[in-house]
């Protein structure tokens, strides 16, 4: 029972994790020019109108994706920039001008940070949800490696949590930006959805290998407060009675024989 349990819980939880793993890599797939899904992902697209003197990178409308800056045809992330680590949200620096750029991203750098600490979470989130996932085969047959795997588990959690929460502020403050500019701006939904859901695969995988471990102990208690076995069937008694039985009547026969 102790192993049937801990297995379904560790199993359910390997799957969330893996579903948490494969939206986040068409995340940060995306703008790199490989095709869908990850063409389909953007975090916020702009209109672009009246930003004048820009740069070969500029796009209108333009859409700021994990990899790279790009165009839109027929509804998917086209004419993609080249791609860079840690492509930062910063339009006056994206485009080089600040003709026609709102006033709100011009000589300041709260979007370039914001962006950048998003980007840099989601690669470090990954990185323990993958660690989480080896390690979650662990979790199938032992206490300690539900609990070692709920651990990575937790850290992926903190850290996807933290870029769902810093992407969503620079997105939503950069869409209302271009918007008050008169400037049409929507957020991208995919990469929200993608976001989000992820940590909640994250927060339910965590749970379950905790009750996995968490299980465990408490048959095992039960196990030895009622005297059964691992496998659930109650230790015999019958071989111990039958040695004391032949004992004392061995014994009872010398002290007869004695007296006679």
């Amino acid at each position: 029972m102790v192993a049937i349990s801990r297995a379904a819980l560790g199993f359910t939880a390997l799957l969330l994790l893996a579903g948490g793993i494969v939206m986040t890599f068409f995340i940060v797939l995306s703008g790199s020019h490989i095709g869908q899904p990850p063409s389909q992902v953007y975090f916020l697209q702009a209109d672009t109108a009246g930003i004048s003197n820009a740069n070969d990178r500029y796009h209108n409308p333009a859409r700021w994706t994990y990899l790279s800056i790009c165009g839109v045809t027929n509804g998917l992330n086209s004419m993609c920039g080249p791609t860079r680590a840690a492509q930062s949200f910063d339009p006056a620096r994206n485009f080089g001008s600040t003709t026609g750029v709102p006033e709100q991203f011009i000589g300041t750098r709260k979007f370039y940070y914001l962006s950048r600490f998003a980007w840099s979470f989601y690669i470090v989130a990954l990185f323990f949800a993958v660690l989480a996932f080896f390690l979650g085969f662990l979790a199938l047959c032992t206490r300690l490696g539900a609990y070692l795997t709920g651990m990575m588990a937790t850290l992926a959690l903190f850290f996807q949590t933290l870029t769902a929460a810093l992407m969503t502020a620079w997105t939503v403050q950069g869409r209302n930006a271009f918007r008050s500019n008169n400037q049409s701006a929507h957020l991208g939904v995919k990469a929200y959805a993608f976001t989000w859901a992820t940590m909640a695969c994250y927060l339910l995988a965590t749970i379950l290998f905790c009750l996995g471990g968490r299980v465990g102990k408490e048959e095992n208690k039960y196990s030895k407060g009622t005297g059964t076995s691992y496998f659930g069937r109650k230790k015999s008694t019958r071989s111990t009675r039958s040695r004391g039985s032949f004992i004392d009547s061995e014994s009872q026969r010398r002290v007869k024989d004695e007296y006679e």
